[in-house]
């Protein structure tokens, strides 16, 4: 009999950790899911899972949770991800990012967990030659790939010096069902959908040439959740996510029709961003046999679905910035 593998995810009530928290259980994990719900929701959360509402910068809060569950396996996805908005909220950005996942970082070793799992971001390349690889040194231009890569480079230290196994992925651009899609300042996906059923012009900064591979959850999620069974992949950093590239312009085209929707662009200034990001995925097919199952029109058409089911929801501003100059005009109400 298989002896049942104690995890905890961070993040669980928000998009992508509520996928890993459905992969798990699926496949025998005992889960707490542990979610502040500032940017996740409590419907997204696996009912199979026991729920804990509280923050990885509660450091008291994390040392009890793996002090009474003896977790096997953490699974850190818990994060702000709104990339451009960080250089705004440099405070909140590392505390949330950087502090909260030492906290885990500490309480892992403490408790001899056997893999700490590490969302990271292909952030942490900033501007790279392509497609970026696991071997280039990251070049993280903004404060949010900033406290991603600091977290890698702890997580090295703390194997190297207490042992502890950690596994690192690099997604990009993740897109999909329960997606925050009232969120102004991340997933450009979500923005055009919520956008659209409200009637409204989608909005693009810059030209709309920037590129990026767009990844559905469904090619995202189950690597992840998988990874603990997988002894090659431990103490080592995999780029996960699609492998085409598509203009901004491009996905919004396919969004359209999708939705079907008249393509009506509203061109922004240009914001202090990567132009062209897109990543290897060499390394992840040899360790893990992936291989992407769902093209870009596939995920948008099952994500256009839902959200056409879910409905509009309405954008909130983050509230108080700890920066205002050089502020993009469109964030400003």
């Amino acid at each position: 009999m298989t002896a049942k593998r104690n995890s905890l995810v961070t993040g669980a009530a928000g998009f992508i950790g509520s996928h890993v928290v459905d992969e798990l259980i699926q496949r025998g994990h005992p889960v707490v899911a542990l979610d502040d719900l500032s940017g996740g929701f409590r419907d997204n959360i696996n009912p199979r899972a026991q729920f804990i509402e509280g923050s990885v910068v509660d450091a008291a809060l994390v040392g009890q949770l793996f002090a009474e569950h003896h977790f096997e396996y953490v699974f850190h996805l818990g994060a702000y991800a709104a990339e451009g908005l960080s250089h705004f909220i440099r405070r909140f950005n590392y505390e949330n990012n950087l502090i909260g996942s030492v906290n885990l970082i500490n309480a892992a070793v403490n408790h001899d967990v056997k893999c700490f799992v590490f969302t990271s971001s292909i952030a942490v390349y900033g501007r790279n030659q392509l497609p970026m690889t696991e071997e280039l040194v990251p070049q993280p231009e903004d404060p949010y790939g900033i406290a991603k890569y600091a977290v890698e480079l702890d997580l090295r230290a703390a194997h190297e010096l207490f042992g502890l196994n950690y596994i690192v992925f690099r997604p990009h651009n993740v897109f999909g069902e329960r997606q925050n899609i009232a969120d102004r300042y991340r997933n450009v996906v979500g923005i055009f959908m919520n956008n659209i059923l409200q009637n409204k012009p989608l909005p693009i900064f810059g030209d709309g040439q920037q590129s990026r591979a767009f990844s559905y959850i469904g090619d995202v999620a189950p690597v992840i959740a998988g990874s603990v069974a997988v002894p090659d992949a431990y103490n080592e950093v995999f780029n996960v996510g699609a492998d085409q590239p598509y203009s901004v312009n491009e996905l919004a085209r396919v969004i359209c029709q999708a939705m079907g929707a008249e393509f009506r662009p509203h061109y922004l200034p240009a914001r202090n961003e990567v132009v062209h990001a897109y990543s290897s995925h060499e390394k992840v097919a040899r360790v893990f046999g992936y291989k992407p199952r769902f093209t870009l029109e596939d995920g948008i058409g099952r994500m256009a679905a839902w959200v056409k089911q879910f409905g509009a929801r309405h954008s909130k501003s983050f509230g108080t910035l700890d920066i205002t100059k050089n502020l993009p005009p469109s964030w400003r109400d």
